[in-house]
């Protein structure tokens, strides 16, 4: 597992290769290309490194200055593509202050988890695909051939009979099976309908704690009355190509440990995580700061923090911010980079501008 942890957000290619890839999608911008390609660079190199000195070592933050449209965003997450790296975009607009209505910063950390958490919960059901698959096929086989019940009758059993009959039954079972087993390989029965029982899929309360700082502890909370409350089941009358697909879905989610993907899925994010943080210019102010200004500077301040490195509780546990890429990214017409508060300028040291296309 460890070695699978390493491979994720890393990539052996030199700046020069990846600048290549990147252009098969997007047009000129050269400068931003070999930036991040350099940053990606440098961050497979800090893998490399052993002890205290890889601990050390921090990405180094990218600003991009360009207008709508030059290719911003598009850089970013083609990067992450790149190399299988955990990735959100989020534009700063859409915090306030805390203790102002609006979201709350350790939210992106929270996003970024989650995708990482979706990210290697799928390379793990890939893995048990085959495994899900057969079981898949014998729930199947026990809905068209269901396993005999032995006898309720104890006269019978005591004074022998039933007992030829009970003989029987398994062979009667087992060749049962193996003829719809034949059929089902054949491809016979796709089209057959037949009634399964499924669970139901607990519905999200969706909104009850979003746009507050208490957005964790919702989800704790939802997770929590999600395991006290017992599992709700369902008849379905499907074709047995949908409950093929079905029964494979359930059959991947049972061979899963998810508490080994929280795990992983918390150290992937800590050491490849990469957020996009757009629209930075909108909370940017200039000159004296008055009235709405001053929800803007705090939005920057809260940002800091999470950009100098912290600790955010998640739900599969605390995540360290230090050694996440920020990708900012802004059009600046009407601010500039100079706008932004002192502290959190020092926090994107490379700076790229786009060109108009």
């Amino acid at each position: 597992m460890e070695n699978r942890i390493e491979s994720i957000g890393v990539n052996e290619q030199t700046p020069r290769e990846i600048v290549e890839e990147l252009d098969r999608y997007i047009v000129g911008q050269d400068e931003a290309k070999r930036s991040v390609a350099i940053a990606l660079r440098n961050r497979w190199r800090s893998r490399q490194l052993t002890g205290a000195m890889k601990e050390e070592v921090i990405p180094k933050n990218i600003m991009m200055i360009g207008s709508t449209g030059v290719g911003k965003t598009e850089i970013a997450r083609r990067l992450a593509k790149l190399v299988r790296a955990p990735f959100i975009k989020v534009e700063a607009t859409k915090f306030t202050e805390v203790g102002y209505v609006g979201r709350d910063v350790e939210s992106i950390i929270r996003d970024l988890t989650e995708a990482a958490v979706r990210m290697i919960r799928q390379e793990r059901l890939e893995d048990v695909q085959d495994k899900a698959k057969e079981q898949a096929e014998e729930r199947i086989l026990d809905v068209f051939v269901p396993e005999p019940k032995k006898s309720q009758n104890p006269l019978g059993r005591l004074f022998g009979g039933d007992d030829e009959e009970e003989k029987d039954e398994p062979k009667k079972y087992q060749a049962g099976r193996e003829w719809v087993r034949k059929r089902l390989e054949k491809g016979e029965l796709e089209d057959e309908l037949i009634e399964i029982d499924v669970e139901e899929s607990r519905r999200p309360m969706v909104g009850m704690f979003s746009g507050s700082s208490l957005e964790g502890m919702g989800d704790n909370l939802q997770d929590m009355i999600g395991n006290i409350m017992p599992k709700r089941h369902k008849k379905r009358k499907v074709t047995v190509a949908q409950a093929r697909k079905i029964f494979t879905q359930e059959e991947a989610g049972k061979l899963i440990d998810m508490e080994a993907v929280a795990e992983e899925a918390v150290k992937v994010t800590e050491y490849s995580g990469i957020v996009f943080l757009d629209e930075i210019d909108k909370v940017a102010v200039k000159g004296n700061s008055s009235g709405a200004d001053v929800s803007r500077e705090g939005v920057q301040r809260d940002i800091l923090p999470i950009v100098e490195g912290s600790q955010v509780s998640t739900k599969y546990g605390p995540v360290r911010t230090d050694h996440i890429l920020f990708i900012a990214a802004g059009a600046f017409h009407m601010a500039k980079p100079s706008d932004l508060i002192p502290e959190l300028q020092g926090r994107f040291p490379i700076r790229v501008e786009l060109k108009s296309l």
